[in-house]
């Protein structure tokens, strides 16, 4: 699934073709594409048709364009919302261009400066969405997200956290949130309610650089400690931004259908047998919900059983990892 890094490489890929642009005409294909939408494909192409996007936003995996009403100089009230999902693109194309393979919806529009283009939505997987909902203000009175200077965000992407990159980021809330759980660091990173835009292959790598093995229950983490991962997590999510993101297939591409390169600098994640680019062990694998995570065992110690008078215990991440090499 995109994360943060691929997700803000489409927005900023996106922000200069379609701030300012109004418009022309929708085309849905196949209405799954709508499944976050509150109408049919009719209603989303009547609600977006004419309207004037302000700009391209992101906070954590989701997009959004704001829409600026159709007449008058008001502003923005509602928004495009999109979820790239397991596979979505967000492609910019020469108007009536021939479709694209997955194509789903198509968005036509005009552009004071660079005249006709077209944003295509395409989804293989059909796990990705596009709608259009309103705009709320923010709990904290900060803007909404990357790309978005006023203090409102869709309303479906509320609940979602800020990430390590937004200006807006509360590291002492961060802290607070961890010594609270006892849940494992990687399950508490993966909580989009807690931090957003860290996916799996980010989580590992931030984890591997902090050496701290991914079943450490997130309350017995030093403040040091925390400062630490929050700081390589940073560092990583630039590093993959600088790099376009990772591309393990042709399903992630930017704007212009070009993948990413992040996949050549990843230490840990994917690297299962492989010597640690730290200590020369093998990178183990273990299994995690319906997922794996990759550390490892040498760099990454095991974390110590919390003591009786400790309240709770750690969520495992999976059965004790052995090294496994690639098939």
């Amino acid at each position: 699934m995109p994360e943060l890094p691929e997700v803000e490489v489409v927005r900023a890929g996106l922000a200069p073709a379609v701030s300012g642009a109004t418009v022309l005409g929708v085309t849905v294909l196949d209405e799954r594409a709508l499944t976050r939408h509150g109408g049919d494909g009719e209603d989303f192409e009547a609600r977006l048709t004419g309207r004037v996007v302000d700009a391209a936003a992101r906070r954590g995996k989701f997009l959004w364009l704001p829409l600026r009403p159709t007449t008058g100089e008001r502003a923005a009230t509602d928004a495009v919302v999109g979820h790239l999902g397991m596979s979505g693109q967000m492609l910019l194309r020469a108007p009536g261009s021939a479709p694209e393979r997955h194509e789903r919806v198509r968005i036509d529009l005009v552009h004071p400066a660079h005249g006709e283009l077209s944003v295509v939505f395409a989804d293989q997987r059909t796990f990705g969405s596009l709608a259009i909902d309103e705009l709320i203000a923010t709990p904290d009175g900060a803007p909404g997200g990357f790309g978005w200077a006023e203090a409102s965000v869709p309303a479906q992407v509320a609940h979602i956290a800020r990430d390590p990159l937004d200006p807006a980021f509360s590291d002492a809330a961060f802290r607070r949130d961890l010594a609270g759980k006892d849940s494992a660091i990687k399950r508490v990173l993966l909580d989009q309610a807690v931090v957003s835009g860290i996916g799996n292959i980010y989580a590992d790598e931030s984890l591997w650089a902090a050496r701290i093995h991914p079943e450490t229950p997130a309350r017995a983490l030093s403040t040091r400690a925390v400062n630490r991962l929050l700081g390589e997590v940073r560092h990583v999510l630039d590093k993959a931004l600088a790099e376009g993101g990772t591309s393990f297939d042709a399903q992630y591409v930017n704007v212009n259908g070009q993948a990413g390169y992040f996949a050549h600098s990843l230490n840990a994640y994917g690297r299962t047998g492989e010597p640690c680019p730290r200590c020369g062990r093998p990178i183990v694998r273990v299994s995690f919900t319906n997922r794996s995570s990759h550390f490892c065992a040498h760099c990454q110690r095991s974390p110590r059983p919390l003591q009786a008078s400790q309240a709770g215990r750690p969520e495992p991440l999976g059965a004790r990892a052995q090294p496994r090499h690639p098939a």
